[in-house]
């Protein structure tokens, strides 16, 4: 004889009885009995509204998707003595990474004895942060790190409307990189050896999808 513990669909506990029985109350109530704790001992069902449970939960991780932003950091590389073209084609990918609110880490690369002028460098560095002042804050300051100096912007309004956003860093190839999307919840299972009542089919359950941004 299979016992489960069930819990009504007034949140009271109607304690240990065979699963044909609690099934027999849910569908006296026209109700569902959903599994909610299949570990317990003995198995936890629950009495409810299958069908809006699902809705209420799917509407909640809507909700918690328009709440959620992801802070991605795009890289630009220069080099001290870089050609006012190239200057202007990366200027033109930091600009628009930071249109679609993405911080972006400007390096100057520094090879043999350009080293021995680190200003110069520092100068490239500050032409680009004022060039950009009108969308982007200088979150850290030019820094020298071994051969490379670097340099962070921060888009204004992830400064603003975002401070608690997640942090994603990459340095790949230019692309525009979308938005991660959030693994949905874990949703409890109906009974398996019980079938549901007609009138509250089980729809199926959401798969979600994960996107890897791309980078400059």
């Amino acid at each position: 004889m299979e016992l489960v513990r069930l819990i009504d669909d007034e949140g009271e506990n109607r304690g240990e009885m065979r699963t044909e029985d609690a099934l027999e109350i849910a569908i006296g109530l026209n109700l569902d009995l959903v599994e909610v704790a299949p570990e317990g001992r003995p198995p936890v069902c629950r009495i409810m509204d299958y069908g809006k449970w699902r809705y209420e939960q799917e509407q909640k991780a809507k909700q918690a998707r328009k709440h959620q932003s992801t802070i991605t950091i795009k890289e630009i590389k220069f080099r001290p003595k870089i050609d006012p073209h190239d200057y202007a084609t990366k200027k033109g990918h930091v600009l628009r990474f930071l249109k679609n609110r993405d911080k972006v880490k400007v390096t100057i690369m520094f090879r043999g004895r350009e080293l021995m002028h680190p200003e110069r460098g520092e100068a490239i560095l500050l032409k680009l942060a004022g060039e950009v002042e009108d969308l982007a804050l200088i979150e850290s300051r030019p820094n020298l790190d071994g051969r490379n100096m670097i340099m962070m912007l921060a888009p204004l309004k992830a400064l603003t409307d975002k401070p608690d956003a997640p942090v994603t860093e990459t340095a790949a190839p230019v692309a525009d990189a979308p938005e991660a999307t959030p693994a949905p919840e874990a949703t409890p299972a109906p009974v398996a050896d019980v079938p549901a009542p007609e009138s509250a089919p089980v729809p199926p359950a959401e798969e979600s999808t994960s996107e890897n941004a791309a980078s400059a």
